[in-house]
């Protein structure tokens, strides 16, 4: 009981004292077992874990800029140079048509020669960018997705089929880059 009583007029001194306050606190530890010194040094101790933390933090949101900052300019360099593998094979292409050109008096076999090694480039070429031809037989279906119908004619086959292709279409890895150019045949 008298150590209620002791406990209650501390309070109410504290209460009117406020620096009182901090040394009943520094008096309650004491009595606790714990020093004013060993308080002094968890505090000490805390503070520098606090500063540690700070510290860790910055450097992760750092990095974490570094990596966005680096994403960002890997982003940058694809597009720039995405083009790089299919300007690389097209370049033999563009050499064999100079080459062509430089003959003082080619006769037509060596330029029809010419002119089908070419092609063989530009489409192993076309195939390493993976460009594809989009090229309907006639009596095929019509795909809306692929061909364009530049008129409807009159023809002995089922409506809406293809009859004939009057320029190829291309794709670029399954995404349409030019429907193929076709006349359709007409309902009867």
């Amino acid at each position: 009981m008298q150590e209620q009583e002791k406990q209650a007029a501390q309070n109410a001194g504290a209460e009117e004292n406020p620096d009182a306050n901090v040394g009943a606190e520094a008096g309650g530890a004491a009595e606790a077992g714990v020093s004013q010194a060993e308080l002094m040094e968890k505090l000490a101790a805390a503070e520098a874990r606090a500063v540690e933390m700070q510290d860790a933090f910055l450097r992760a949101k750092a990095e974490g800029e570094n990596i966005r900052r680096r994403a960002q300019d890997d982003i940058a360099k694809a597009h720039k140079f995405a083009i790089e593998g299919f300007a690389e094979a097209l370049v033999p292409v563009r050499d064999s048509l100079e080459m062509a050109l430089k003959v003082e008096s080619p006769s037509v076999e060596s330029l029809k020669e010419g002119v089908e090694m070419t092609l063989k480039q530009l489409t192993a070429a076309f195939d390493r960018g993976r460009l594809a031809e989009v090229n309907p037989q006639p009596g095929d279906k019509l795909d809306p997705m692929k061909h364009q119908a530049i008129s409807v004619v009159p023809a002995d086959q089922e409506a809406n089929t293809v009859v004939s292709v009057l320029q190829k279409g291309y794709t670029i890895a399954d995404r349409l880059l030019r429907p193929a150019l076709v006349t359709v045949a007409q309902e009867k």
